[in-house]
């Protein structure tokens, strides 16, 4: 089984590169962000032609997350993150798909800092790292899937002197995903590549694709009931090598089947 996580920036117009990859690449659980598009115009007949059940909770222009499963329908566990009940701001999808409880969560990105948009990044990581411990403890497989927002070292950047400021690699935001790995959960692409850099984005300017100067901020986190199927994870660099490209590259994890309980006989 194939789980990937793809911030597809504007669902409408990169949608004929979400059909190309899941045509090429036929991932079974895909969990998209910054869908950029209110739920009227979430493209389902086009995926369900596709081939893949979805899930998505939409906002006009901004965030935006889905989940999608190839040839199953996602069953729906929470639409939005616990703890704020104001907040209204598209950024958590939570449901139950083929066995495997997968979060999709689109982490604010803070820019600028310090000011609001930082103290809701940080709010908000803080009632992610709340939740995540009732679902790390859950007894099902569970996977936290999707951006971030965070570079968790300095490993996961081509460069840090441009980007010291930024909110992706503030000690606070950094603490922040610590505390989150520290419950137990593998971060399963640093976990199978402890040595090499991989990124997931690249920003449009300055190149930056063509120099490979990229972050690492998309992560598949697995709780151990998961993490003990772990068999490889990379990146789909290829998609954003393509025409009118997200600046993001899906990230992916290849898991194991669950094993079948087996039934216990013997003399009575």
């Amino acid at each position: 089984m194939r789980l990937a996580t793809f911030n597809i920036n504007g669902i409408r117009s990169r949608l004929p590169n979400l059909l190309d990859w899941l045509e090429r690449e036929s991932p079974d659980i895909v969990c998209l962000q910054e869908l950029k598009a209110p739920d009227t115009a979430f493209p389902v007949d086009a995926l369900d032609h596709a081939g893949y059940g979805a899930l998505w909770a939409g906002q006009s222009a901004w965030n935006g997350v889905a989940i999608l499963a190839k040839g199953a329908q996602p069953v729906e566990s929470r639409r939005r993150l616990p703890g704020d009940p104001d907040d209204t701001q598209s950024r958590y999808l939570e449901a139950a798909v083929n066995g495997i409880m997968v979060a999709c969560l689109y982490l604010p990105n803070g820019n600028p800092q310090p000011g609001p948009k930082f103290d809701y990044k940080l709010a908000w990581f803080e009632r992610l790292i709340r939740h995540a411990e009732a679902l790390y403890s859950c007894g099902h497989p569970v996977a936290l899937a999707g951006d971030f927002n965070v570079i968790p070292t300095d490993f996961d950047i081509y460069n840090t002197r441009s980007w010291r400021k930024d909110a992706l690699l503030q000690p606070e935001s950094r603490a922040c995903f610590e505390r989150l790995l520290a419950q137990g959960w593998i971060d399963s692409v640093r976990h199978l590549h402890p040595d090499e850099a991989i990124y997931t984005y690249w920003d449009y300017f300055r190149h930056h694709w063509e120099t490979d100067s990229g972050l690492r901020i998309d992560h598949l986190l697995l709780n151990p009931q998961l993490a003990a199927r772990l068999k490889k994870a990379g990146v789909d660099r290829w998609v954003r090598a393509e025409p009118k490209a997200s600046d993001h590259a899906p990230t992916w994890v290849e898991l194991a089947a669950a094993k079948r309980a087996t039934k216990r006989t013997g003399n009575r």
